[in-house]
C-alpha cells in the first residue's frame, strides 16, 4: 500500500501509516470548508430562514402546531407528526390562478421541519396583533395560533371567477412565497396591480376588481387583451406587496 513500509502491518483505521495519510480519511479535505457557507442556521427561534428559498420551523413542548402546504416538507428531524386536514377550509382552499384546491397538513410534535416549494422565495412575516391579507396562491405555511379566514373577491375576467385571499390576524408567523424578490409599496388612490402579481396587502385596505385593456406581450401585433387588475384604496400607512411575475 502507498505509504506503508514493506513488511509492516497496516495501521488501524483512521490512524496514519508511517509516511502517509490516515487510512480511511476523506481525500477531499477541502469539502467541509467549501460547504461551510451552506451550513444550517441555528438561531433558536421559532422560525428561521435558512436561505431565500428554505425555512425551518422548530416544534417543541408547549409550541402550537403549524399548518403548511402538503408536499412542502423537504426534511424533518425529531418526533414530528403530520396530519392531513379534512374537508372545508380546515384543510383546503381554492387556488386563485389554477382553481385547484390547496391541501394543508398539520405539523406537530417535537423537532424541526424544513419547508420549501418549487424554488420560490420565502418570507416569514411575524404578526403581533395586526392583520394582513395574502393571496391564497402565495401562502406556504402559518402558525395555527393565527386567526385565519378565506375572503372571496369576485370579478369578471378572473380565472375561476374569483380571487381567493386569506386574512391572518393575531400573534404568530405566516410564510409567504413569491416568484422572485417582491417589493412593498404604499397604497395610494391610484394604485392598480395585476391580480397575478399581487402577493399581499394591509387588511385595512380595500381591493376592488378593475379590468383594463392593454397590449399583451403574447398577443399578435395590433391586438389587445384584457388584464384583470385590482385597485387598492386605504388610509395612509396601508401597503401592497407585489412580485415580479404575472401570467
Amino acid at each position: 500500500m502507498p505509504g506503508q513500509v514493506p513488511g509492516q502491518a497496516p495501521a488501524p483505521f483512521g490512524q496514519a501509516a508511517p509516511g502517509g495519510v490516515p487510512q480511511g480519511a476523506p481525500q477531499a479535505a477541502g469539502v467541509a470548508a467549501a460547504l461551510q457557507k451552506y451550513r444550517e442556521a441555528g438561531t433558536g427561534q421559532r422560525w428561521t430562514q435558512q436561505n431565500e428559498k428554505l425555512v425551518r420551523v422548530d416544534l417543541g413542548v408547549g409550541a402550537q402546531p403549524v399548518l403548511a402546504r402538503q408536499g412542502s416538507m423537504v426534511l424533518y428531524q425529531g418526533k414530528v407528526e403530520f396530519g392531513y386536514k379534512g374537508a372545508g377550509f380546515q384543510g383546503r382552499i381554492v387556488g386563485n390562478a389554477t382553481g385547484q384546491e390547496m391541501q394543508l397538513m398539520r405539523c406537530s410534535g417535537r423537532g424541526q421541519v424544513f419547508l420549501a416549494e418549487e424554488g420560490t422565495h420565502l418570507h416569514p412575516i411575524e404578526l403581533q396583533g395586526d392583520a394582513i391579507c395574502v393571496s391564497a396562491e402565495n401562502v406556504l405555511a402559518f402558525d395555527e395560533t393565527l386567526q385565519h379566514e378565506v375572503r372571496r373577491i369576485e370579478g369578471h375576467g378572473i380565472p375561476g371567477g374569483a380571487l381567493f385571499v386569506m386574512q391572518f390576524q393575531g400573534t404568530g408567523t405566516v410564510v409567504v412565497k413569491t416568484h422572485g424578490m417582491p417589493v412593498v409599496l404604499p397604497v395610494t388612490p391610484t394604485t392598480f396591480a395585476d391580480c397575478h402579481a399581487v402577493v399581499a396587502w394591509s387588511a385595512a385596505a380595500q381591493a376592488i376588481v378593475s379590468s383594463q385593456v392593454r397590449l399583451r406581450g403574447n398577443a399578435s401585433a395590433g391586438s389587445t387583451g384584457e388584464s384583470v387588475n385590482l385597485q387598492f384604496r386605504g388610509a395612509p400607512g396601508n401597503f401592497i406587496v407585489v412580485q415580479p411575475f404575472e401570467v
